[in-house]
């Protein structure tokens, strides 16, 4: 049996001169800009445009690129070749799908044809669910095969903030960073939201809670002094906190080890690469600190492509009791946007 894997990311810019079309396609996404399209594009086009100089700088940092689709790619592979592995009974190819740049939907739908499998299974690289990440891929997933005559069997993974092995997966890369640390402060950093999307029923921020929950649950350190915040604010909007930066410099002062850790980023990228890594331990040696450590992303690290592949072959999730639950029935019942384990 032939099973296409469609591994979802936000994607990044490929050189210096796509950085202002990968910020256009950006902001021109409803689930970022919820306006009518009319609208839309052209505030669109202005905020790429004002925003692509200071983007650039960003990624001559990274060297005129981002790294994120052939790391991306790095997970594809190692997700393939363990599924195939696991599981004799099926044949597994594993497709990658960048939302704001290449490839993007509508050509490897293309591929996906042509591959013709008996099933999918959508597996976004965002293990808590977000309407403006996870939620905004799947849609134009399903736009894009509806607009092709493209039907398959298809399921979709929308979330796996507390699998067991995504769990072990962080624990084992924060033991092998902080082993030898002392008095120093855990900072678990996810990507912020604007306060008025969680209000309308996105599940991200609980999400992202339940994640570091666990994780500190699993790590058992006695006195663990830990805390979760929200970086990459942008625009007036009031998002969500405490922010990265502000707790950064509040425990600089404080002469703590300050250990990063991004929880809600799986691929390295802008935002790890440079914003943890360069500006914010900038920001820490302002304020005092003479230790700053960050934590990697999980990348291909074993436990996290376990996680995902297990979720793959048993097409179902768990609770967080480790118990498995049927589909639809993940989130409190105030979270409207999550689909959990879905079947069409």
């Amino acid at each position: 049996m032939k099973k296409a894997v469609i591994l979802f990311n936000l994607g990044g810019p490929d050189k210096l001169e796509n950085v202002e079309p990968f910020l256009f396609n950006l902001f021109n996404d409803p689930a970022i800009l919820n306006l009518p399209n009319f609208l839309r594009y052209p505030l669109a086009k202005l905020i790429a445009n004002r925003r692509a100089p200071t983007a650039k700088k960003i990624y001559e940092e990274l060297g005129g690129s981002s790294p994120i689709l052939k790391l991306t790619e790095q997970q594809a592979s190692a997700l393939e070749l363990r599924l195939n592995k696991d599981d004799n009974s099926s044949n597994f190819k594993c497709f990658t799908v960048m939302r704001c740049w290449h490839p993007r939907a509508e050509n490897v739908v293309k591929q996906v044809i042509n591959y013709n499998p008996d099933e999918i299974i959508l597996m976004p690289l965002y293990p808590q669910y977000s309407a403006a990440t996870s939620g905004s891929s799947i849609k134009e997933w399903n736009d894009v095969c509806k607009k092709s005559n493209f039907k398959k069997k298809t399921s979709t993974i929308c979330c796996y903030p507390t699998d067991e092995n995504f769990i072990q997966a962080h624990k084992d890369e924060i033991l092998k960073k902080t082993n030898n640390y002392k008095n120093f402060k855990l900072i678990f950093s996810a990507h912020g939201l604007p306060e008025k999307n969680i209000k309308k029923g996105d599940p991200y921020q609980w999400q992202v809670e339940q994640s570091v929950k666990k994780i500190v649950d699993s790590l058992n350190i006695k006195d663990l002094d830990w805390i979760l915040s929200y970086q990459s604010r942008v625009g007036p909007l009031k998002w969500i906190g405490p922010s990265t930066e502000e707790i950064i410099v509040e425990n600089s002062k404080l002469g703590k080890h300050i250990v990063l850790v991004p929880v809600a980023f799986v691929s390295e990228h802008s935002e790890t690469l440079v914003e943890l890594d360069i500006e914010y331990k900038e920001l820490a040696k302002k304020n005092g600190c003479k230790n700053y450590s960050r934590v990697p992303a999980l990348g291909t690290n074993e436990n996290y492509i376990k996680a995902m592949s297990d979720l793959i072959i048993k097409k179902q999730n768990y609770n967080f009791n480790g118990e498995i639950f049927p589909p639809k029935i993940q989130c409190p019942n105030q979270f409207k946007k999550c689909p959990c384990l879905s079947y069409e």
